[in-house]
C-alpha cells in the first residue's frame, strides 16, 4: 500500500469515529457538559477523613438537591467534590436572580454542612470552595471557545499561506479541524467518566498550537525538497513521503518527551488536572497523526488539482 493511499484510509478511519460521535450526540449521548458550559454549582469541602458517598446523598437529598454528582479525590480521599444543577430562578431581572441564587447557595452550604459535620467533625467547612455558573455565562463561554478556535485557525491559514503557501495554509487548517474534532469526539466516547469544562478549552488551544508545530516542521522539510532539483521529477506524493520520513525522528522524539510529561499529570494529578491532561493526550497522538499521514497529503492533491485546472485553463485558451 502507497503512502497516498495509507493517507485516504486515515481519512477515512478519521471520518468513521466523527460520524459515530456524531450519531451518539443525536441520540442524546453527546458530549458530558459540565458546569462550566451547562451552568450549575460546584462545592469542594475538605473531609478531613474518610468519608461514604451515601451520607453525603442523604445530605443532599434533604437539602432538597435531586440531581447532583459526587466525587472524592485527593490522595487520601478525603476530598468531597459536589456538583449540581444550575438553579431555576423565578425573578427576571438579573440582579434580582444574582441574589435569589446567592441565597439558595447559603441555604444549601449550611443545610450541608450542618448534617455533614455532624458524622464528620474533622470537616473543614470554612475552608470550602464554591464556583457557581449561571446559563447565560455558559452560554456565552461556549460562544467564546468556539469562536477562538475560528480565529486561531484564521491567523494559521494567513500566517502559513505568507510563509509557505496558500495550499500549504489549507492544508494546515484542515489538520487543525481534524485533531480539534477528533477531541470533540473522544470527548463523546467518553462522557461516561469525563466532563467537558473551560480547562478542555485550554486543552484545545494548546493542541491546536502543538498541532501547528509539527505540520510547520514537516511543511518546511517538503519545500525544501521540492525546491531539490534530484526531486523535481518525483510526484509531489512522493516528496511528502521522503519529507515526513526524514522528520519521523524529531517528531518520535518531541512526541515521546511530551507525553511523559503529560501522563504523569495525569496519573499524579488531582480530576482537574485530568480533566486537562487526558485531552491533552489525545489531541497529541492525533495531532502527530494528522501531521505525518494526513496534512501533507491533502497539500499534494490541492497542489495537482490546481495544476491540472490550470493546465485544462490553458487547453482551453489555445
Amino acid at each position: 500500500m502507497t503512502m497516498q493511499k495509507r493517507a485516504k484510509t486515515c481519512l477515512c478511519v478519521s471520518a468513521c469515529l466523527m460520524v459515530l460521535a456524531l450519531i451518539l450526540s443525536i441520540f442524546g449521548l453527546g458530549i458530558n457538559r459540565g458546569i462550566d458550559f451547562e451552568g450549575g454549582l460546584s462545592i469542594v469541602y475538605q473531609m478531613g477523613s474518610a468519608f461514604e458517598n451515601s451520607d453525603v446523598e442523604t445530605a443532599l437529598k434533604n437539602a432538597g438537591i435531586s440531581e447532583y454528582q459526587i466525587a472524592k479525590a485527593g490522595s487520601e480521599q478525603n476530598e468531597l467534590q459536589i456538583r449540581t444543577k444550575a438553579f431555576d430562578s423565578e425573578k427576571k431581572d438579573d440582579n434580582d436572580a444574582e441574589e435569589e441564587n446567592k441565597n439558595k447557595i447559603e441555604e444549601l452550604r449550611k443545610s450541608l454542612e450542618t448534617e455533614l459535620s455532624a458524622k464528620y467533625p474533622d470537616m473543614k467547612t470554612n475552608e470550602a470552595t464554591v464556583s457557581y455558573v449561571g446559563g447565560v455565562a455558559s452560554g456565552t463561554l461556549l460562544r467564546n471557545a468556539i469562536w477562538s478556535v475560528v480565529a486561531a485557525a484564521a491567523a494559521m491559514l494567513i500566517y502559513i499561506a505568507l510563509r509557505f503557501d496558500l495550499n500549504m495554509g489549507v492544508a494546515a487548517v484542515f489538520g487543525i479541524l481534524h485533531d480539534v474534532l477528533i477531541m470533540l469526539s473522544f470527548m463523546v466516547f467518553a462522557r461516561s467518566f469525563l466532563q467537558m469544562n473551560s480547562t478542555f478549552i485550554a486543552a484545545m488551544l494548546t493542541i491546536v498550537g502543538y498541532s501547528i508545530n509539527n505540520t510547520i516542521i514537516i511543511f518546511d522539510r517538503i519545500r525544501e525538497n521540492h525546491r531539490k532539483a534530484v526531486y523535481a521529477s518525483l510526484p509531489r506524493e512522493e516528496i511528502v513521503t521522503i519529507s515526513v520520513k526524514e522528520s519521523l525522528g524529531r517528531t518520535i522524539n518531541t512526541t515521546l518527551t511530551t507525553l511523559v510529561t503529560i501522563l504523569a499529570l495525569y496519573i499524579l494529578g488531582v480530576s482537574s488536572i485530568k480533566e486537562f491532561a487526558l485531552p491533552i493526550i489525545v489531541g497529541i497522538l492525533a495531532g502527530v497523526y494528522s501531521a505525518n499521514l494526513i496534512n501533507g497529503y491533502i497539500w499534494a492533491a490541492l497542489t495537482e488539482w490546481r495544476k491540472e485546472r490550470a493546465v485544462k485553463a490553458k487547453a482551453a485558451k489555445a
